[in-house]
């Protein structure tokens, strides 16, 4: 579908090339070159949709969504799929993912006709309490010669929780696969004992997360083990470096032959025991052995004529759809794609939902979550009554939505009967803790740091308790059938990104590859679900794809406009065209991913 009117700016994809050497004569000229033209479509976007009718793969390394192409002509399902390109996203984008994280996936399944969400995120150890919890936080500043700080350390033994990743699989798989699931992970095997070439982005945050590790040493208790498995001959691999990684080929030959309990009962459940003994780390091996993630009901809001679905708490997908509730006020499409008043909507409506984030999300086993009341359309109405649109409105706060409630490196992949998986997974920031357990060859997540270590909060730390999450998958079915799996990868960006991207395509009208190129912005500077404070009106980051009046008249209304760093997510989708049995699927530009059919 074209976008009629357009006020999105032509992207400098490609920055000037500093000097172009000459191929006759080894003389170096001084020249500026940016991309080529397109001739059909936007003439800023990347590419256009990849559209195939059998099966496609939409994920962050082309490698990746090759090895889910081949499972489903295998005879896989979508879920097949799914697990096969997890498995490889975790081997060639471990600065990413892997199996020491925790996942969360819709599913559509053609045959019931229904959604399926699962929360595969683990909680915290059993035998750590609050108070226990907060004095260790202390300790560790004090070992590390940091100052001490009331927010749990992103590295070390302390952030991590148990990993939900590979019980998710299992789960998915006894309920929608058809391959076994060693035939899922053999791909990935073989490229970790053979080697695979590392891809440009995964290289550059490949360096800093090591860069990282190194400054924040004193905060991990030990490093060899991570510089064994990540590092080639005391580097990281640069892009087109061939990698392997011994060690995970034999943990993921493990869990193929041993299933489930392989993990969370079985020998690498021991080895992870005991390492974490070793360290002086509080996860022992009762808390992998009685680990289950949950199914969990997929929650909606309509959002003109389109149902988008969102996973409950203990992720942050509820505040996507209360921004939608709330944008439900506004004639986007009146006011133009990339116009003041629209990013105003939504930058107001964003700042609303994650005020009420902050308060509210938790794990909803510990605490009570008014999920009804905060994705009503009565709420909605009501916080919708603090936007301006001529002005930042200064004190926004959250409000009350039990008063409604009454009573819950992201990919996709999809299939030739039409199963459809929205998926997601991550090891939180970054790499994840530093943390990798004798000869596993994966890193333990770092999600344990979005506890608050404030007493009465809804995300207070607690023993055996899941985290406040930030992955979310997101799925939107039209006139009772499916037809949109997406997501957005990055932290906070991600609610805000769901809805740019759903209003890019069902407000702009336009296509699932233009809506993700579209220039975003991100909005900081919320109160924090680990008990940080609101920074007032906060700041936003906004891509130079943008009008630059724009960005002028939006610090006239009382925003601070800042560059873009680069942080904006990463984008996958698979759109279904039920009249042609067609799938339309989009990657991120800003990475290195591809979508593949057949």
């Amino acid at each position: 579908m074209p976008v009629t009117s357009c006020r999105v700016s032509r992207f400098p994809l490609v920055t000037a090339l500093a000097a172009l050497t000459s191929l006759c004569v080894g003389h170096a000229a001084a020249a500026d070159i940016s991309r080529g033209d397109r001739y059909s479509g936007n003439t800023w976007a990347s590419r256009s949709p990849v559209i195939a009718q059998h099966g496609i793969a939409a994920t962050e390394q082309p490698l990746a969504s090759q090895v889910a192409i081949d499972i489903l002509k295998k005879g896989g399902s979508a879920v097949d799929a799914a697990i096969a390109a997890n498995a490889a996203l975790g081997l060639m984008e471990p600065v990413l993912n892997g199996i020491g994280g925790d996942c969360f996936v819709i599913v559509w399944d053609p045959k019931t006709r229904k959604l399926y969400g699962y929360n595969g995120s683990g909680p915290s150890a059993k035998g750590r309490d609050l108070a226990r919890m907060q004095a260790e936080v202390k300790a560790a500043y004090a070992k590390a010669g940091m100052p001490a700080k009331d927010h749990i350390p992103s590295v070390g033994s302390l952030p991590i929780t148990v990993p939900g990743t590979v019980d998710a699989w299992f789960a998915l798989h006894e309920k929608f696969g058809k391959l076994p699931i060693a035939d899922d992970l053999a791909p990935t095997i073989a490229y970790a004992k053979d080697g695979f070439p590392i891809t440009q982005l995964v290289a550059k945050y490949w360096k800093g997360n090591f860069a990282a590790f190194e400054r924040e040493k004193g905060l991990i208790e030990e490093l060899d083990n991570a510089r064994h498995t990540y590092l080639i001959d005391g580097h990281t691999p640069a892009e087109g470096e061939v990698f392997r990684n011994p060690d995970l080929a034999r943990t993921l030959t493990l869990i193929a032959q041993g299933g489930r309990d392989a993990f969370y009962k079985g020998a690498i459940a021991h080895t992870m025991d005991a390492y974490f003994k070793r360290i002086g780390g509080d996860l022992r091996y009762d808390d992998f052995a009685s680990y289950h993630g949950e199914w969990v009901t997929p929650q909606s809001v309509n959002y003109r004529g389109v149902d988008v679905y969102e996973l409950p708490p203990n992720g942050q997908g509820f505040a996507a759809l209360e921004m939608l509730q709330i944008l439900k006020g506004f004639d986007l499409r009146k006011m133009g794609v990339g116009s003041a008043d629209a990013i105003t909507a939504m930058l107001e409506a964003k700042r609303l939902a994650y005020e009420d984030l902050a308060k509210f999300y938790a794990d909803p086993n510990f605490v009570n979550v008014p999920m009804k009341g905060l994705i009503s359309e009565g709420y909605a109405e009501q916080r919708r009554k603090d936007i301006r649109l001529d002005h930042a409105n200064p004190s926004i706060g959250p409000g009350d939505p039990r008063l409604f409630n009454g009573d819950t490196t992201y990919f996709a992949t999809a299939d030739k009967d039409g199963m459809m998986v929205s998926i997601i997974q991550s090891n939180y920031r970054g790499m994840g803790s530093g943390l990798v357990a004798d000869g596993l060859g994966f890193m333990f997540q770092d999600r344990g740091e979005l506890y608050s270590l404030k007493p009465g909060a809804a995300n207070v730390y607690a023993a055996g308790k899941r985290p406040f999450h930030t992955i979310i998958p997101g799925f939107a079915m039209k006139d009772g059938e499916p037809w949109l799996a997406f997501g957005v990868m990055g932290g906070d960006m991600q609610p805000q990104a769901h809805v740019q991207v759903l209003t890019n395509i069902i407000d702009f009208g336009m296509n699932v590859q233009d809506a993700g190129d579209a220039a975003r912005w991100r909005h900081y500077g919320n109160a924090e679900p680990t008990g940080e404070p609101s920074e007032g009106i906060g700041k936003v980051e906004m891509e130079s794809g943008f009008d630059p009046q724009v960005k002028a008249e939006l610090t006239r209304r009382g925003y601070t406009i800042e560059p873009g760093t680069g942080n904006f997510g990463g984008y996958e989708a698979i759109l279904l065209d039920p009249k042609q049995h067609v799938y339309w699927g989009a990657t991120e530009m800003r990475k290195d991913g591809q979508v593949i059919g057949y």
